[in-house]
């Protein structure tokens, strides 16, 4: 019989521990657990995610988000889930093709407020940082010497490096990605928000000019952790940028993903005006244990020699 291991053992009940925390704190809050399914019939049309495809054509989940949102058009109200997504391709120190994802909806909320619990939520596990709001033009000038946004002459010769074919949003992820995000370093937290509207994803945008995405991303201490938007509710422009995202599929010789009708559908219906946010929960606990890479946590078997307090 194996004995057990001690220092696993205590790796095991002090990740018991963070995640039970997690869930504490959504629900003293009125924020109900759900549990939705792991296989969709879709996968995700945005382009920069790649969805993991099983053998009979269907997916495993990128996130929870469009199941969420059927229940929320339903009534069900603020809730959350906690548990597993899926991403192909995603290998390197702070990316996993399986991870953990924390992700809930608050109703009648803006995204700032939304923004601000996060940040108390995140403060109630690695403790507290100096915390700055920082609009994207603002990091972007601040990084770059230049608004991105308003300058495009500038914008073509900083691109110079970038893989060639990106459209205008990929090109502007990429500069966020190698360029901008790369200085929010040292002991802080840091909401970024105001993205450009060509970065909206599912959010609502906030006409300009320029338009801007209401979305916002929380990092600390240089790792980002959440990514939240007001959540867009009006179905036409939902199924419009679907289309866009299959449209830009093709150039670049990818397969076009299924559209989610049951999505689509629940939009219709009507979706209570609400906030939204993601937030990797692995990232979180390995800076909870002062790591610095995602290999460094985690109770996948071996692992016994890295479970135990850093």
């Amino acid at each position: 019989m194996t004995r057990p291991d001690r220092a696993l053992r205590q790796g095991l009940n002090r990740r018991a521990g963070q995640i039970a925390s997690l869930r504490a704190f959504l629900g003293e809050r009125g924020v109900i657990e759900v549990h939705t399914p792991l296989i969709t019939a879709s996968g995700i049309t945005e382009v920069h995610i790649d969805s993991l495809r099983l053998a009979d054509g269907r997916f495993l989940r990128t996130s929870p988000e469009y199941h969420h949102k059927q229940l929320l058009a339903d009534g069900a109200g603020d809730l959350f889930e906690l548990g597993p997504v899926f991403r192909a391709g995603e290998h390197g120190p702070l990316h996993r093709e399986q991870f953990l994802m924390l992700e809930w909806y608050r109703l009648g909320w803006s995204w700032r407020e939304l923004a601000a619990e996060v940040v108390e939520l995140i403060t109630a596990l690695v403790g507290a940082r100096p915390l700055r709001w920082l609009a994207w033009r603002e990091l972007a000038v601040q990084a770059l010497g230049f608004d991105p946004l308003t300058e495009p002459q500038a914008l073509a010769r900083i691109l110079d490096p970038a893989p060639p074919g990106l459209d205008p949003g990929q090109q502007l992820d990429w500069l966020f990605s190698l360029r901008m995000q790369p200085t929010l370093v040292g002991r802080q937290t840091v909401i970024v928000h105001d993205f450009p509207a060509c970065q909206a994803a599912l959010a609502k945008i906030r006409p300009g000019p320029p338009d801007l995405a209401e979305r916002f991303e929380v990092f600390v201490d240089g790792v980002e952790l959440a990514n939240g938007y007001q959540e867009l509710t009006d179905p036409i422009e939902q199924r419009r940028r679907f289309e866009a995202d299959n449209a830009r599929r093709e150039q670049l010789e990818l397969s076009p993903m299924p559209i989610d009708d049951a999505l689509l559908a629940a939009l219709e219906r009507g979706l209570p005006e609400c906030a939204g946010v993601a937030l990797g929960v692995d990232r979180l606990l390995m800076l909870a244990d002062g790591r610095t890479r995602l290999d460094e946590i985690g109770a996948e078997p071996g692992r016994s020699e890295q479970a135990g307090s850093p």
